[in-house]
């Protein structure tokens, strides 16, 4: 088998030769199609995660064919297209993750190579309308956006949300799922072009959040959002404190600018908000979020596709977040 390998950060990755793999008891082996890329991918190759121990084969996505089984797994996966629940160990609160809770691609061995080992319990049958790239794509960033918009967020067909940074994996997935649920979507970014893709996907309009006054105009234009959905936090958190509606939510996924400035604790608890984070999701959001695509024919975005052997130019693509959708490796 072939893998993309971080022997040390702030160093490319290795592409190695390595012997096939065996599932254990209760596992099975995927010899994957596609792999997709994620920011956490990024910021491990950086330095900027917690509990980094190379080497490790990094990639938390991915789609294939189960080949073999361990002990104790149903024989019929055998055969099986599927995809893969990137988080491990979740635990049985639905309401937050337990402390075994990891995601495959760090501490384990993930799906930037041709064959990855994952629990049995962490397959899916892959997505009948889609392609192994798109397959690939969904896991992840699909059951973090459920999750905030759904789960934590609440949303309701007929509000309106916003979503800020459009063109991230979560964030475009947020978008097109929020469409599908009849909510009334509008987006933020500072490329103009990706605000006009988001439209075609369906959002209302968007705003570009390096313009001075862009909030003032959001409100001017649209009113109050129901609900937010944010992953940057840092200085401009404020601004959306002010524009949330009245018994409004604000979801945070990220933290990407860093912690807020100063967070008015007076507009929180005059206007009745509800501040809420948000990671990744559990085994029921990720089967719920499977069945929501499915029924409402959502398929991913993807920007661009890269041989398995270029990994660390896709990599490094994204260090100025250029891309509107997701990266994905060709695997097979």
């Amino acid at each position: 088998m072939k893998a993309l390998t971080l022997k040390a950060i702030h160093q490319p990755l290795e592409l190695e030769e390595r012997m096939p793999l065996n599932a254990a008891p209760g596992e099975v082996v995927v010899q994957l199609k596609s792999a997709s890329l994620n920011r956490r991918d990024y910021f491990i190759t950086q330095g900027l995660y917690p509990g980094i121990k190379p080497p490790v084969v990094l990639g938390s996505d991915g789609s294939g064919v189960v080949t073999q089984i361990g002990d104790a797994v149903d024989a019929s996966w055998i055969g099986k297209e599927v995809i893969i629940n990137p988080g491990l160990d979740w635990g049985s609160n639905q309401t937050s993750q337990s402390n075994d809770f990891n995601i495959l691609g760090l501490p384990r061995d993930g799906t930037f190579a041709t064959e990855v080992t994952v629990p049995a319990t962490q397959l899916h049958e892959k997505p009948r309308q889609m392609t192994w790239h798109e397959a690939a794509a969904l896991p992840l960033a699909g059951v973090t956006a459920y999750r905030a918009l759904f789960s934590q967020g609440g949303l309701r067909g007929g509000e309106t949300v916003l979503i800020t940074g459009i063109g991230g994996g979560v964030a475009t997935f947020a978008l097109q799922f929020a469409v599908a649920a009849g909510a009334k979507a509008w987006v933020t970014s500072s490329s103009p072009e990706k605000i006009s893709r988001a439209i075609a996907l369906g959002a209302e309009g968007g705003f570009n959040y390096r313009e001075e006054g862009w909030s003032k105009e959001l409100a001017k234009q649209v009113g109050s959002p129901n609900l937010i959905i944010d992953s940057a936090g840092g200085s401009g958190y404020g601004a959306l404190i002010n524009l949330a509606a009245p018994g409004g939510r604000i979801v945070n996924y990220g933290a990407t600018v860093g912690p807020p400035e100063k967070l008015d604790l007076f507009k929180v608890f005059w206007k009745q908000l509800r501040l809420q984070g948000s990671t990744m999701g559990s085994p029921k959001d990720f089967a719920d979020m499977l069945a929501f695509v499915e029924q409402n024919g959502v398929k991913p975005i993807i920007d661009a596709t890269f041989p398995l052997a270029e990994g660390n130019r896709a990599i490094e693509a994204m260090k100025a977040s250029p891309q509107f959708g997701k990266y994905v490796l060709q695997l097979s």
